[in-house]
């Protein structure tokens, strides 16, 4: 069995500085997007039917599943999951936050991961093997987020879910693990206020934002061979700034 990818979000700039770094040590690469931009299409015609390209809206359950669907036809057993797909966090005051916002935010991030695992999860136990990331965020890592109630709710219940996961298929072969940066320089937080951007800009020892490529380390050695025995763990990548 060769070694495939699922990326959730993998248009972002996370996903395709990964796939850039470490795309030919895979068979296949299920790219999912929402939106297709030009970088991803640069990506497709480089690795050519190595990569996958899967649109689908995770806002919408019908189209997880369909986006399931695509990939079973596709006749590809994935070994490796990336879960990058979230909605921005933008900054809003609670009493200001409106139920739908929750809604969305666990749809993207916490419901259709689920149903995808549900999905493959029994391929990677009886092959006794799997390997599985989470991008969450420095919001569950560090004390008193504030102005992001929505974001942070569906950050802690995917934090959750992968401790139960890493806990239930330890013995299986099956590594889950977490990633939580910091703020990082892409275009996910464009919602976010310039004020607000700054502030983190200044804050820390490091004296910039997190960019891609101090996230990437993380992301391939919890996806490798070499971090078999490292399961249930959320790493922060903070670069020393503790103030949200």
């Amino acid at each position: 069995m060769g070694r495939n990818i699922i990326i959730t979000g993998a248009s972002s700039d996370l996903g395709m500085a990964y796939i850039r770094e470490k795309g030919q040590e895979y068979t296949k690469i299920i790219a999912h997007y929402h939106h297709l931009n030009d970088k991803l299409i640069e990506l497709r015609e480089s690795y050519g039917e190595r990569i996958v390209p899967v649109q689908a809206d995770f806002g919408n359950s019908e189209e997880v599943r369909n986006f399931i669907v695509a990939i079973k036809e596709a006749d590809i057993v994935p070994t490796h999951i990336l879960h990058l797909a979230a909605v921005p966090a933008g900054s809003v005051r609670f009493h200001k936050s409106k139920i739908e916002e929750y809604e969305k935010m666990m749809q993207v991030s916490l419901y259709s991961i689920v149903e995808i695992l549900k999905a493959f999860l029994p391929a990677m136990q009886k092959a006794r093997y799997g390997r599985i990331v989470f991008m969450l965020s420095a919001y569950v890592k560090i004390l008193d987020p504030k102005f992001a109630a929505p974001y942070v709710a569906a950050k802690y219940a995917l934090l959750g879910l992968m401790k139960d996961l890493a806990a239930e298929y330890a013995a299986k072969g099956i590594t889950v693990n977490g990633i939580s940066p910091q703020m990082i320089e892409t275009k996910f937080i464009r919602d976010i206020p310039e004020l607000i951007v700054e502030q983190q800009r200044l804050a820390g020892p490091l004296q910039r934002l997190l960019g891609t490529e101090d996230i990437l380390p993380a992301m391939h050695m919890l996806l490798s061979d070499d971090a078999a025995a490292v399961t249930g763990e959320n790493l922060a990548i903070t670069g020393g700034n503790y103030i949200l």
